[in-house]
């Protein structure tokens, strides 16, 4: 037995040493394990962990969250398309339901750039078939965007054929294209539209608003190619179409007026003219125009001066026109009998200034009357002398001069009238016979109107109601009305309006069969620098016809004709006008109005 104490060697190792056995708290290495890592390591790499995991969930909640919306918005631009649906334009009608202007089906010729595949060879196509310039084209079809219009109001046969070529990227769009069957008719008091259906003058722009009418929407889904999605968004908001426009014009009147204007343009070798036909009692115009004027199916032939609506936005010096403001003044203020006589010579001094008579003559006797019949611009100053200033300008404001007629024409002017602070020392020479003012051809055609209406002035109007899309018929507001002067002033003043054709300058107005009242009206243009006159004349006549009992009143207005004076010029192309429209309104002949007081020699 070994020694007490001491541990036996164990067998089979060399000098006998001792086998260590593993205590608690040492390490021994065994030679199957690899070396396990630094705690560290593990840590960070668990840091890194979760900071990519975090930065994922971060991204995720602003993709989901934050940006949804704009993602949303930007998958559905790619795939769904909104279209505008214009509404079918109202028609214009005259008074008697036929059309002046209309729209008729067309088509609007579109592109998508971006699905576009050969835009050189695309281009050459479309601008042969719809006559459009090659390069312009493939400008659009290689633009920016996704949408661009290549064409608008193009005739539907013409785009059928372009669509059976099915060229990738183009599209069409039903839509309508104004049109004006009686083509250059009434066209200033028409107007036109631009490309787009919007009204750009006349009428058309004036009541743009009820002839436009409200657009609709399409909304359609697609994919990448263009090809509708079946069960994609489909949504259809329908255009309601605008509403139709009675006018009070009268196609065949308004024909022949404007025939007639362009005779006497051409006859009397004037640089234009105007002529305007309407109801003294209701303020309806049958028939309204200037020349030149143009075919508002083809505007960009027109020119600017053409375009415009002269009887409405231009104002003139009217002359002699003028002086039957002062005669109703004179008659209704008291300030002249009918019956009293003025001494009246051929010309007449107003400080610096020397007023003259058209023609020389030795000093007369002349009643208002006469000085009406023969246009005596002497005998005119002294009557508005006996009114005085104040009381003369107010029968200029009361007979609608210096303020629009309320027509609501666009671009329609005011005229021009000084207050009287602003007269100068010989405004009461000027102004009594037409000079030293500008109105418009309608308001002085509603000064005359107001005359045969027994004094009372009427608004002027074009159009008398509107027909909606159900068919409601709505008429025009009444016009509104204002006394002028008495019914007495007024008859009184026709008596010598119709002596001044009966015997007067306004001869070459008669017309057979029927009694007329009117004036000639020669007045000098001033200067295109405001600073005088130049020696081109505006020659005019207005009346009314049959003098007793007026259906009609006619302004007739020529611009430099070389015959210059009113009654040459112009009393002639009133007659022709009138004339017609007494036929065509079918009116009767009415009695002969009695003769004023008068003293000059008619022999």
């Amino acid at each position: 037995m070994p020694p007490k104490g001491r541990r036996p060697r164990s067998p089979g190792r060399p000098g006998g040493g001792d086998v260590r056995s593993s205590r608690p708290g040492t390490s021994r290495s065994h030679p199957s394990r690899s070396p396990r890592p630094p705690a560290g390591r593990l840590v960070g790499l668990l840091l890194v962990l979760l900071l990519g995991f975090s930065g994922i969930v971060v991204r995720l909640a602003l993709l989901q969250v934050k940006d949804a919306a704009a993602f949303q918005a930007m998958a559905r631009n790619q795939r769904v398309r909104e279209l505008t649906l214009l509404a079918s334009r109202g028609s214009i009608f005259d008074r008697s339901g036929d059309e002046l202007a209309m729209s008729l089906p067309a088509t609007a010729v579109f592109a998508d750039p971006r699905l576009v595949r050969n835009p050189a060879s695309e281009a050459s196509i479309i601008a042969a078939t719809l006559h459009l310039d090659t390069g312009t084209i493939e400008a659009a079809l290689t633009g920016p965007g996704r949408f661009v219009y290549l064409a608008r109001g193009v005739d539907p046969v013409r785009a059928d054929g372009l669509q059976r070529r099915h060229l990738t990227g183009i599209g069409f769009l039903d839509e309508t294209r104004r049109f004006y069957p009686a083509g250059d008719l009434a066209p200033q008091v028409l107007g036109f539209v631009g490309v787009d259906g919007t009204g750009l003058a006349g009428l058309e722009l004036q009541y743009q608003a009820l002839l436009a009418g409200h657009p609709g929407h399409e909304v359609v889904e697609e994919d990448p190619s263009g090809t509708l999605i079946p069960q994609g968004v489909n949504s259809d908001d329908p255009p309601v179409p605008g509403d139709d426009l009675l006018l009070s014009i009268d196609r065949q009147v308004q024909y022949r007026a404007q025939e007639a204007l362009a005779a006497a343009v051409k006859s009397n070798g004037a640089k234009g003219g105007t002529i305007i036909v309407m109801d003294p009692h209701s303020g309806d115009v049958l028939a309204m125009a200037s020349s030149p004027w143009f075919n508002p199916n083809d505007v960009r032939q027109a020119t600017q001066d053409s375009i415009r609506n002269r009887a409405v936005t231009d104002a003139y010096e009217p002359g002699s026109v003028n002086k039957v403001i002062t005669a109703s003044a004179a008659v209704e203020s008291g300030a002249m009998r009918l019956d009293q006589r003025l001494s009246v010579p051929d010309s007449y001094r107003m400080y610096t200034h020397v007023f003259h008579d058209a023609h020389s003559h030795p000093t007369e006797q002349m009643t208002l009357g006469d000085i009406i019949a023969y246009s005596s611009n002497v005998g005119a100053i002294e009557v508005a002398h006996l009114l005085g200033m104040d009381r003369f300008a107010s029968y200029l404001y009361r007979f609608g001069l210096a303020k629009r007629t309320g027509l609501g024409f666009p671009g329609e002017s005011p005229g021009i009238l000084p207050p009287t602070s602003q007269w100068s020392g010989t405004s009461m020479g000027t102004i009594p016979i037409g000079q030293g003012i500008a109105v418009t051809p309608l308001q002085m055609a509603c000064v005359y109107a107001t005359i045969a209406n027994d004094g009372v002035w009427v608004q002027p109007r074009l159009v008398d109601g509107t027909v909606g899309p159900d068919g409601t018929v709505t008429d025009a507001p009444a016009p509104d009305t204002h006394r002028v002067v008495s019914i007495a002033t007024a008859r009184a003043v026709a008596r010598m309006l119709g002596y001044a054709v009966d015997v007067g300058t306004g001869t070459e107005a008669q017309i057979p069969g029927f009694w007329v009242a009117g004036k000639t009206g020669t007045a000098r243009k001033i200067l295109a620098n405001g600073t005088g006159y130049s020696t081109k004349y505006i020659a005019s006549f207005i009346g009314f016809t049959p003098a007793s009992r007026p259906a009609l009143v006619v302004a007739a207005v020529l611009d430099e004709p070389a015959t210059v004076y009113g009654g040459v010029a112009a009393a002639p192309l009133f007659r022709d006008v009138a004339r017609f429209a007494l036929a065509r309104l079918r009116v009767a002949p009415a009695p002969r109005l009695p003769t004023p007081p008068h003293a000059v020699s008619t022999t």
